[in-house]
């Protein structure tokens, strides 16, 4: 009886995403299966030494990351929000590897993924489909512990100071203990949460589907502010000092006070969308469903330029990266694109074997991107040349996460894998 409610609610809540934004609906899929019902820690592998959890709510195993330290010869550098940093540039300094041989997979027995990854202190953080949050050892792929809701995942998690915050299906919002994943606080928003959330001074701020961009104190879960837009949220807010920056599907950039909640402007976009904006100076970047990709002036308010594919309007659900000399995204025209952050003209393009969904993210003058070929490539910077790729066994539909040299990504297969170099 369980597992037919829960079916039938994943089934309304796809209903309900068809509905308003439509275009950036959420697949929910595994090759065309349905999230299957909860399990226990001893279903997925590799598993640790010791108990799991296989629990509720509050109730979740009580083993205890160990704190590594980075590879020989590289400065380690966390990856622990959605994008990478608030400004969701999608870029890290580190190094990166060449070659994607598989280091370590986590199998999730009829599991999916969509969420995308975060590395904090050597453990590797990451909500399912299903209903469970995951932290693993980012050396071995051991599972630490696990945390289960009545419901699934489709946002990344964020963590800072010890914590762990994701939002469900359901638009329930949780604080975990970032060492053994036992329930904090929890909030209640009044629908889905899609994007992961970040962080401004001592509050944590995310979006839902309820239009609304909440700010909550970070200790104690209780509202400091909301502000409301005219439509869904499903981005996750991107963060440049005092101001969030969040797409709606209201088709409007909306730029946030982040001390009071209040507008300090918008810039309209005539398109809906879900994705995050990167930001790099005083430009915002993002893709949309029906007008392209647009570079936008948050200073003065106003559309620097608006790229276009000369072949046809191009849906655009992969959150870009940015760095000096490129913006680059991916399309559901199957294309990888990197164009010039001053005036968006064409660097290069790349074509993978399907649409390409899973957002690209920047290293080492490497570009690092998962399809809905079940391939993850790795693609020189500066001309979009394919360096490598890896065949994966499902979709990827969430996005790449690196630290300490390895590269995190997992598919709608129910698999989570550790990409790096064996050498």
């Amino acid at each position: 009886m369980k597992t037919l409610f829960s079916n039938l609610l994943i089934l309304a809540m796809c209903i309900g995403l068809l509905a308003g934004c439509n275009p950036a609906e959420k697949s929910g899929e595994k090759d065309s299966a349905t999230p299957s019902p909860p399990k226990t820690a001893a279903q997925s592998e590799p598993t640790p030494s010791g108990e799991s959890s296989g629990q509720k709510d509050a109730e979740s195993s009580t083993s205890k990351p160990t704190e590594q330290a980075p590879s020989p010869g590289r400065t380690r550098v966390d990856w622990p929000v959605f994008r990478g940093n608030p400004a969701s540039t999608g870029y890290t300094p580190e190094s990166a590897p060449n070659t994607l041989d598989v280091l370590w997979e986590f199998k999730v027995e009829n599991g999916a993924f969509e969420s995308t990854p975060v590395i904090v202190d050597g453990t590797v953080f990451i909500g399912d489909l299903d209903n469970r949050v995951f932290a693993l050892d980012l050396e071995s792929g051991n599972l630490l512990w696990e945390f289960t809701t009545e419901i699934g995942f489709y946002a990344a998690p964020a963590v800072q100071d010890g914590r762990v915050f994701i939002g469900n299906m359901d638009g329930f919002f949780y604080c975990l203990n970032a060492n053994d994943g036992k329930l904090i606080w929890t909030f209640e928003a009044a629908a889905t949460i899609d994007g992961g959330a970040n962080f401004y001074k001592d509050n944590v701020i995310f979006g839902s589907q309820d239009a609304k961009l909440y700010c909550l104190d970070q200790k104690t879960g209780k509202l400091v502010w909301e502000h409301e837009i005219d439509d869904q949220i499903r981005c996750s807010p991107s963060i440049v000092e005092n101001r969030a920056f969040v797409a709606g599907c209201d088709g409007v950039l909306h730029m946030i006070n982040l001390d009071d909640g209040t507008s300090i402007g918008g810039v309209v976009i005539d398109s809906p969308t879900g994705v995050t904006p990167a930001t790099m100076g005083h430009y915002a970047y993002l893709g949309t469903e029906q007008i392209g990709f647009f570079c936008i002036d948050w200073k003065a308010a106003k559309v620097k330029w608006n790229y276009q594919d000369p072949l046809g309007p191009a849906s655009t659900r992969s959150n870009p990266a940015v760095t000096a000399g490129h913006v680059v995204f991916g399309s559901r025209n199957r294309k990888v694109v990197s164009l010039d952050p001053e005036n968006g003209e064409v660097s290069w393009q790349f074509e993978a074997r399907g649409p390409i969904d899973s957002s690209p993210v920047i290293a080492d003058q490497h570009v690092y991107v998962g399809a809905d070929d079940r391939r993850m490539y790795v693609l020189d910077l500066k001309t979009g040349e394919k360096i490598s790729e890896r065949e994966l066994n499902g979709k990827i539909l969430g996005s790449p996460a690196i630290s300490d040299g390895r590269l995190i990504v997992a598919t709608n297969r129910g698999v989570v894998y550790c990409l790096g170099s064996k050498k």
